[in-house]
């Protein structure tokens, strides 16, 4: 196999468009399954070896969640990985998002963190900078709009609560959720973030405007300030 340089010289029961046809895309390793979307491979090398260089180069460690994060420009300099592969590689990635974003949906509840953090963890959890979301509800807790009101390194410190309240005021928002991510992948609040909440919750009770919750999303896991107690 490590002589073949297409994936027709590979044994039947080893190519992945036969092995998926057989067994079912979920039996299909995370090379594999990107090996079909690649298709072809490059000179020496078929599609699941270049599929195998992109998830495991020698020189770090990368995952599909890692490869989630590149860009076209990041991707295409991966010898084998031109303009057209890369696109597919973003848009398969782009698509995953939307499907789990879509499929989360359908239980979405703005009253419950853990729908709330499966709806945008799969957005949030990529990310390799920190974003703070500010998501503006109604009375009945239904979503009249979400915005990124910082990107880059969120220093808590810096975000004034009245710039958080404007466009809830304009909006005619009853009740606010803050949201931001931890590209660490370790949800615990920092200091800071529990300095800001406990602010930004004080300012709201005030103005007539709740603050429900504050959740930090990690890799595949959250915490919800609420929940915890730390800004009531």
């Amino acid at each position: 196999m490590k002589d073949s340089n297409t994936i027709k010289e590979m044994h039947q029961d080893e190519r992945p468009y036969e092995k998926c046809e057989r067994f079912g895309a979920e039996n299909l390793t995370d090379a594999e399954l990107l090996a079909v979307i690649l298709r072809t491979g490059t000179r020496g090398e078929n599609s699941l070896e270049l599929a195998r260089r992109l998830l495991h180069p020698c020189t770090d460690k990368t995952s599909l969640t890692d490869i989630h994060q590149w860009s076209i420009e990041r991707l295409m300099k991966v010898r084998g990985i031109g303009r057209v592969k890369a696109i597919q590689i973003r848009c398969l990635c782009e698509l995953a998002k939307r499907m789990a974003r879509e499929s989360a949906s359908s239980g979405l509840d703005f009253s419950s963190p853990q729908t709330i953090a499966r709806y945008y963890m799969e957005d949030m959890r990529h990310r390799d900078r920190e974003v703070l979301k500010l998501i503006l509800l109604d009375t009945r807790s239904r979503r009249i709009s979400e915005n990124d009101i910082s990107t880059g390194t969120v220093d808590m410190a810096l975000i004034s609560p009245r710039e958080l309240f404007i466009e809830a005021l304009q909006k005619g928002a009853s009740y606010i959720i803050l949201m931001h991510n931890h590209p660490s992948g370790d949800p615990a609040p920092s200091r800071e973030d529990i300095r800001i909440t406990r602010r930004v919750f004080e300012a709201g009770r005030l103005i007539g405007i709740g603050l429900l919750d504050h959740i930090i999303i990690g890799d595949n896991c959250f915490t919800s300030m609420r929940e915890k107690g730390l800004f009531l």
